[in-house]
């Protein structure tokens, strides 16, 4: 992601050889992660390579931060998203850090299977790059429970166990409260549930495939800023599909661009 984001900056300067070198070393990375990590037998990528060379083939939620940065082939990805959901790593109140029939895994654990919002939430808005948007409801809705349970406020990690009916997320003892990326979380899983992208160079907004939270049929958000503008932005559900239009009250004119 670092590589191409410095091809974009080299691109949008003007200097093509600079954007062609950062984005051949990006491919460099991304064939040796697909060539050395991925396992066919599993469908999944490997969480290390150790000392001798050989895959710690273990499934992490790690695979999901490949999403975010859209390193998967489609196919590959596919994959991921539907194992990020199966319940060996989505508990019923975000994904595990690693799956729950892993040699290693223990639900109290601190990175062998607890939860961390930031990361659900980083996996979560992978699913999205890939258009995985029904995914990401169920993630941010899940999300939102356990914080109900919670008193509304993410703990930096909480326990892995599964959820059954009528319980409320097991407490991570020593855990940090609060602590600022997961209190972030929350707003980068809303922006990956409506697909908002603000495209800072045209200075406009971008929605793509928009959905709203399980329960929510509207939500606005107000002052959102972009350049020297100002506009609240609101999405509103009708029927089976959710829309989203410019609010009356804005400072200077932005253009919205919605793909549904």
């Amino acid at each position: 992601a670092a590589y191409q984001g410095m091809a974009a900056l080299a691109a949008k300067r003007g200097d093509a050889a600079k954007a062609a070198h950062w984005s051949a070393m990006a491919e460099k990375i991304r064939s040796a992660v697909e060539a050395r990590f991925w396992m066919p037998d599993r469908n999944f990528y490997a969480l290390a390579i150790d000392g001798e060379g050989r895959q710690c083939a273990v499934r992490a939620s790690n695979a999901g931060h490949l999403l975010y940065v859209g390193l998967p082939s489609a196919e590959r990805a596919k994959s991921i998203a539907e194992q990020l959901l199966s319940g060996h790593l989505h508990s019923g109140w975000g994904v595990r850090t690693l799956a729950d029939d892993e040699i290693p895994f223990n639900p109290m654990s601190y990175h062998n299977g607890s939860i961390w919002p930031h990361d659900t939430a980083i996996c979560a808005a992978g699913l999205a790059r890939y258009q995985e948007r029904s995914s990401v409801v169920k993630l941010m809705s899940s999300m939102f429970e356990a914080a109900v349970r919670l008193n509304m406020r993410l703990p930096e990690l909480f326990c892995g166990f599964t959820r059954a009916i009528g319980d409320a997320p097991i407490a991570y003892p020593v855990a940090c409260l609060p602590q600022a990326w997961s209190a972030g979380s929350a707003f980068m899983m809303l922006q990956a549930c409506l697909g908002i992208r603000i495209d800072g160079w045209k200075r406009e907004i971008n929605v793509e495939r928009p959905r709203l939270p399980i329960g929510i049929d509207n939500i606005v958000i107000r002052h959102l800023t972009v350049g020297e503008a100002k506009v609240d932005l609101n999405f509103q559900r009708v029927g089976d599909r959710v829309v989203c239009y410019l609010g009356e009250r804005h400072e200077g004119l932005v253009p919205l661009v919605v793909r549904s």
